[in-house]
Parts: C-alpha cells; sequence; structure tokens
C-alpha cells in the first residue's frame, strides 16, 4: 500500500501552507526532503499530486481527493496517539459512570464542565441505572463509578462506599383514584388491590431489587422517575415517590399525599466505586463528588436529603 500517515501528514501540511518550503519549516525537515518525498510518492501513484499556481503549490483534482479522504485517518491517528499518552500518564481514556434514576443525570454536568475546563481529555460516559443496577453496572464492569447507589452494598467485595445521604418517600396517587378518599391509615390489603407503579431494575446479574410492592400486587414497570411520575398523575396506579417530588406535584393539585399502615423507610443513597481501579479520572471524580457543597448541588431540592 503507498498510503502512508506520513505521505498524508505532508499534503495536509503543504496544502494548509501553501508551499513545499512552508510545509518543512513546519514539520522541521529540510525543503529537498519534503520535494523528494512528494515527487517519489507521484511516481508511485502515477499521477501528481499539485501542480504550481505562482509561488503557491496547489493540489490537483486528484490529490484533493486523496488528502480528503485522508484526513479522518490523519486525525484518528492523532486521538490514538493522544488517548495512549494519556493512559501512560495514568488518566484513563474513559471513565464510565452509572447514575442513579434517583438522581437526574444533568445535574452532574457542571461538574464535568469544570473537569473539561481543567484539561483532562479523558471521555466521560454516563449511564442511568434503577434499584440494584447500580451496584450490578460496578461489579460487571459497566462502570468505574456510580453516583447514588441505593440500599446495601452487595457482597462480594471489590467495592468501595460512602453514604451521600437519603431518600424519604411518601405514597402518592392521583386524586381521582379510588385509595384517595380511602380513610388512613390504608391498610396493605386494600392497596394490594390495586396496580402499582414501579421502577424496572436495570441489573443484569444480581437479584433484581423491587421497592414498595406488595405481594401479588399487580404492576406496571416504568424505566425512570419520570415516567413514574407521571403514570401516578395519569392515575395509572399507586405507589411511593421522593417527598420532595411528591409535594410539589400535590401543590399543584395533580397528586395527594396518603398516609398508609406500612410506610415505606429512607433510602440511603452511596457514591460507589470499583477498589481496584486507580485512575486519576475516577479520583478526581471522587474527591469532588465526596464534598458537602458538590452533593447539595446534584440533589434535586429535597428529592435526596442529608444522612
Amino acid at each position: 500500500m503507498n498510503i502512508s500517515l506520513e505521505l498524508l501528514q505532508l499534503l495536509d501540511a503543504i496544502d494548509r501552507r501553501g508551499s513545499f518550503a512552508a510545509a518543512a519549516q513546519a514539520l522541521h525537515r529540510v525543503p529537498s526532503a519534503v520535494t523528494h518525498a512528494i515527487s517519489k510518492a507521484e511516481s508511485q501513484f502515477g499521477f501528481p499530486f499539485f501542480e504550481r499556481q505562482g509561488r503557491r503549490a496547489v493540489l490537483t483534482e486528484a490529490g484533493r481527493s486523496l488528502l480528503d479522504g485522508g484526513r479522518p485517518l490523519l486525525e484518528a491517528a492523532g486521538h490514538l496517539e493522544r488517548r495512549a499518552r494519556q493512559v501512560a500518564s495514568g488518566w484513563e481514556a474513559e471513565l464510565r459512570i452509572a447514575v442513579d434514576a434517583l438522581i437526574p443525570a444533568e445535574r452532574l454536568f457542571p461538574l464535568i464542565e469544570t473537569f473539561y475546563a481543567e484539561g483532562h481529555g479523558t471521555e466521560i460516559r454516563l449511564s442511568c441505572e434503577v434499584l440494584a443496577g447500580c451496584w450490578d453496572a460496578l461489579l460487571s464492569g459497566r462502570a468505574e463509578l456510580c453516583v447514588g447507589a441505593p440500599g446495601d452494598l452487595p457482597g462480594g467485595g471489590g467495592l468501595t462506599a460512602t453514604p451521600m445521604g437519603s431518600v424519604s418517600f411518601v405514597f402518592a396517587i392521583a386524586p381521582t383514584h379510588p385509595l384517595a378518599q380511602e380513610p388512613e391509615p390504608i391498610a396493605p390489603d386494600r392497596i394490594r388491590q390495586y396496580r402499582a407503579i414501579v421502577l424496572a431494575d436495570t441489573t443484569r446479574g444480581l437479584e433484581a431489587r423491587s421497592s414498595g410492592l406488595l405481594s401479588g400486587q399487580p404492576t406496571l414497570r416504568v424505566p425512570d422517575i419520570k415516567a413514574k411520575l407521571a403514570a401516578h398523575v395519569a392515575g395509572l396506579g399507586v405507589g411511593y415517590l421522593p417527598l420532595a417530588l411528591a409535594e410539589a406535584e400535590a401543590a399543584q393539585g395533580r397528586l395527594v399525599i396518603r398516609r398508609t399502615a406500612e410506610t415505606r423507610p429512607p433510602v440511603t443513597l452511596h457514591l460507589a466505586w470499583c477498589s481496584s481501579h486507580r485512575g486519576k479520572a475516577l479520583q478526581w471524580f471522587r474527591e469532588r463528588l465526596a464534598t458537602p457543597g458538590t452533593i447539595a448541588s446534584i440533589k434535586l431540592e429535597a428529592f435526596a436529603l442529608p444522612a
């Protein structure tokens, strides 16, 4: 194959700077070496790459086609080299962060913006997980860091976690739902007669968890907290919602909060990560996510309450 990254680099330099001499200076080579390399390549390809227009070297149509097709290869090679140097310096090529459904992913955007502003080249990949999904993402290698992993740390080791706070829940239903007029506290046998709206656990390997679900109760499973809220408001079923979210909707008359005989306890959220991962990007996010100010900024008002 006659196409090489060196040839593409030469064509690119000449095209950008307009002459062999200027390209040679930019590439820290002598002009004669550049001229010889281009002449040799033109002989191998069987057509000229440049034509002279006064003092300028202008790409021929064939030369332009070659360079336009080769520039993505130059960019990819440069990106690959930068990634390799970055990894060698201790900064990961990519950091995968799993975010629990109770924390809006956009709350991490200011922190990610700061990370990029500091010049770090690690690519960030966010994913949303539900219930045991965060823990499973860490254990299965789908993520190196998890924000808001709920409940207890699973057994088996390999993970480190620190509490971020807790979320309180209340039983919230549409004003038009039959249980809206039920005497309080509402008994489990009455609740069991109606469809429960629950978040679908995203775990793939761990045992799926359920929350606020009674034995034998019919269910409507939804993908995220926004869909769950909308289903409550639409009167499609019953269930528990984060206190602040339910109160905000109740203030607008879209939901009513009812007291139940069996309450759902608060859920502790954790910042968790793979213990064996030593990358600098993970350390950067761990340190900043552990500060009280950052924790407060990523919570949706009282979505998560202080532990």
